[in-house]
């Protein structure tokens, strides 16, 4: 490491005074002693060394800069390259290798009490003939620089246009049905007929992603 130092600083300074100010805090090194250890050959270890990190650095590149130490020990363990983890560890640390960390994603299934819910009316058949016949609901999060955004949205089935939707930096149970609350609003509002619409969403509150779906009617919101 002192070898290292000196070879990084000596066009700069010089050996001689190098050393001398390395003897003066603490770490004595003659300058003999730095040119006798650059005449050595190379450890095996350090021959060793320079060979996997070639190999790392192969593998680290080849995954487009995203693997870390455990995946980088398992490729080059596929590659009949025998080495251990810690070694690699090592290595991709004197490389300044990390891998990419995901990061955690909102949950927009979480559990709650089973309670009485409608039959699924859909069957898996999201198809309709005319406007207005099947809406289908759903919840997603978008990342924003301020953080997580939760958008809730009603799609209708037939022009596949979003009819009602509803965004909150929090999760809530009401998020979904103020979707809904606005695709009514907006449908009746141009007086359109909502006789026979069916209202399909998931289980957004609950564990289970089985399907429900009920028919609307023309005073009160689907749930």
């Amino acid at each position: 490491m002192i070898v290292a130092f000196i070879d990084d600083n000596k066009h700069r300074w010089g050996i001689e005074p190098i050393c001398t100010v390395l003897t003066e805090h603490g770490c004595p090194i003659a300058p003999s002693t730095y040119y006798a250890a650059r005449r050595r050959a190379p450890s095996a270890r350090a021959v060793r060394d320079e060979e996997l990190k070639t190999a790392i650095l192969a593998s680290y590149n080849a995954s487009r800069r995203v693997y870390g130490i455990r995946k980088i020990h398992a490729d080059l363990r596929r590659q009949g390259i025998e080495v251990a983890q810690c070694t690699v560890q090592r290595l991709c640390r004197d490389l300044g290798i990390r891998g990419v960390v995901r990061g955690k994603y909102p949950r927009t299934t979480r559990p709650a009490p089973e309670t009485g819910r409608p039959a699924d009316l859909v069957e898996r058949d999201f198809t309709a003939d005319a406007p207005n016949q099947l809406w289908v609901a759903d919840i997603t999060y978008v990342r924003t620089s301020t953080g997580w955004v939760y958008v809730a949205f009603i799609l209708d089935v037939y022009s596949r246009l979003i009819v009602g939707w509803q965004s909150s930096t929090r999760m809530f149970a009401d998020l979904a049905i103020d979707a809904l609350a606005m695709a009514l609003w907006q449908r009746r509002r141009y007086s359109q007929d909502l006789a026979g619409l069916v209202h399909h969403s998931d289980r957004l509150n609950s564990p289970s992603t089985e399907p429900s779906a009920t028919p609307t009617n023309s005073t009160e919101p689907a749930r």
